[in-house]
């Protein structure tokens, strides 16, 4: 018990440490090459309110690859372990390396793979050179494709070479979907991924999602899926190092290679930990992201162009009824964590 433990913790704690250390030389690269979008997102939009609230100026000098804080932390930290393992091959080294075939292979696949994929649709947007420059509506057709794909690719392991097909529903018999799994993990990869938006305040997607692995990390703990946990806490010991340098004014953004890679893996993990019809509860901040943009579309499409927020995503809407972003942000920390606790509490009751 107490090993598995600091299994945990101590990859945690490292990932922290190597996320502080890389930022300072990473940054000082980013601000040197001004690695920052090359075009505001003023072009097209119709919002007056948005266009009150939106720092053009911070888009055009902050970088935007904060995220390579987070996936490189978590390298840094699996190579080390393996290393130690290998090199000083020992009980305790052996125990503690958690980079296992059978639990981590494939969330940090599929972490690497969206993280690549968010690292060269960053390059576009700094170049801002090109037609998919400006983050434009065909280009986000092409990232959903990228996501669907992705998706398939994930979706189609776990039930082929996984043989996973069910979903467990919470107080009741799990759900057993045949091939139609791959569709609904599709599903659920867009869902989540359409979340990525709540990147949009200095603090915000760091806290939140921090602290959604972290209780990934608890619920993995629970399940004795030591590897997953300590991976997932690794992951949150990333981000917490990226967050010490995004709270406002904020060294950088996390960019899609950060938040792509992270919205990809945060799917892999819930399928993983059987806890997907609890994710919207654990990661609710995403879900009412998401929520909100769907009924903004619907609202303003099919309702005489009426909106229900003044700026959807929701917490823009907060930031247009007065709210500082400060406050904004703590605020959806506190949700998040009282949801991601919830979250915990109904998964290990619900056996």
């Amino acid at each position: 018990m107490i090993i598995n433990v600091i299994k945990i913790l101590l990859p945690t704690t490292l990932a922290f440490i190597i996320g502080i250390a890389l930022t300072p030389k990473l940054t000082s690269y980013m601000y040197k090459y001004k690695l920052w979008k090359k075009k505001a997102r003023e072009n097209g939009i119709t919002n007056n309110e948005f266009t009150k609230l939106h720092n053009a100026n911070a888009e055009v000098s902050t970088p935007r690859l904060g995220g390579i804080v987070i996936w490189l932390s978590v390298i840094g930290v699996i190579t080390i372990m393996w290393l130690v393992s290998k090199i000083f091959p020992s009980d305790l080294s052996l125990k503690l390396d958690f980079y296992s075939r059978n639990q981590t292979l494939i969330p940090l696949a599929s972490f690497l793979l969206g993280a690549g994929l968010g690292l060269i649709d960053d390059f576009i947007q700094i170049r801002g050179i090109g037609m998919f420059s400006g983050d434009n509506i065909n280009y986000r057709k092409v990232k959903i494709i990228s996501i669907i794909l992705i998706g398939t690719l994930i979706g189609s392991w776990f039930y082929y070479k996984l043989g996973i097909s069910h979903i467990s529903v919470p107080f009741s018999d799990a759900i057993n979907l045949g091939v139609l799994f791959i569709p609904f993990f599709i599903i659920i990869m867009l869902a989540v991924f359409s979340g990525s938006v709540i990147d949009g305040m200095d603090g915000l997607a760091g806290g939140v999602l921090a602290i959604i692995f972290s209780a990934y990390t608890v619920i993995a703990f629970g399940q004795n899926q030591i590897d997953i946990s300590a991976f997932c806490g690794v992951i949150a010991g990333g981000i917490l190092a990226f967050l010490w340098f995004n709270i406002p004014p904020a060294r950088f953004y996390m960019g899609e290679t950060g938040i792509m890679g992270l919205l990809v893996v945060l799917t892999t993990i819930a399928f993983l930990t059987d806890t997907v019809l609890l994710l919207p509860l654990i990661a609710l901040p995403l879900a009412a992201t998401t929520a909100s943009n769907i009924i903004q579309i619907i609202s303003y499409k099919f309702f005489n162009k009426k909106r229900v927020f003044k700026i959807a995503p929701l917490h823009h809407h907060f930031h247009a009824m007065g709210w500082s972003r400060e406050k904004i942000v703590m605020r959806y920390w506190v949700v998040s964590t009282i949801t991601a606790i919830l979250g915990v509490i109904i998964v290990f009751t619900s056996k």
